[in-house]
């Protein structure tokens, strides 16, 4: 039975995104869905010797309050090198920092995309790639979508030719659960209660901050702290 996810793209999420990615046979970026100002798309947090420091994409956004995340371009292109810098100077002393920086560098200079949701596409499917999870990731605007939260997500599911749809647990303050029954489609949540910690630079141990704190300090390891636990897809009720 296909199983499908569909999340809106964030810039370098945290790993129970890759998670998600990791546990289904399509993931789809949700990127018709209205721009959220200060939210996960356009940043993200990361480690440094001073505490947790937000990476953020500038957006052109003024006056535009009702843009799709698709519809998002960035303002400018100079938070590449300051963002690719500030990487630096604070993971260049973590074990896999090389391995990782052959390929997250040239990501970060030498790309000159505009679009946000291509931008997080790319470092999304880079990091798959690296991790060798081989999920198809696929775009909602790809689909023909229909009105309603629940039964767009349900209708996507069936384009997809899905027959189990895989949530975030923050979702199930607004999915119906009875729309994806009436269709037959099986409603799966994921649990991160599971996730373990793993050893990061500077201080304590933070969990909530981008995947590429993982990566550098677990290289390819990294799988073992991003797949979801035994036990942590569970179907329930409402």
């Amino acid at each position: 039975m296909k199983r499908v996810a569909i999340v809106q793209s964030n810039y370098i999420p945290w790993r129970g995104y890759f998670g998600l990615i990791s546990s289904v046979d399509e993931f789809i970026l949700y990127d018709d869905m209205q721009y959220t100002r200060r939210d996960w798309r356009n940043r993200n947090k990361i480690k440094t010797s001073q505490g947790l420091l937000w990476l953020t994409v500038p957006v052109d956004v003024k006056g535009k309050y009702y843009q799709k995340i698709c519809q998002t371009r960035v303002s400018d292109q100079h938070w590449r090198k300051q963002h690719w810098q500030t990487i630096l100077q604070n993971y260049k002393k973590a074990q896999y920092f090389s391995d990782i920086a052959s390929w997250l560098e040239p990501l970060y200079l030498n790309s000159d995309e505009w679009m946000l949701t291509a931008i997080n596409k790319l470092f999304i499917s880079a990091i798959c790639d690296y991790l060798n999870i081989t999920t198809k990731i696929s775009q909602s605007s790809d689909y023909h979508l229909v009105d309603g939260k629940t039964e767009r997500l349900v209708d996507l599911c069936r384009q997809a030719g899905a027959g189990a749809y895989l949530s975030g647990p923050a979702a199930r303050e607004y999915i119906d659960d009875t729309v994806f029954r009436e269709h037959h489609i099986q409603l799966h949540w994921a649990d991160y209660s599971g996730y373990l910690p793993y050893s990061q630079l500077w201080g304590g141990f933070e969990p909530y901050v981008s995947i590429i704190d993982l990566l550098f300090n677990c290289g390819r390891g990294a799988i073992d702290h991003i797949k979801l636990p035994p036990g942590s897809l569970m179907t329930l009720e409402k």
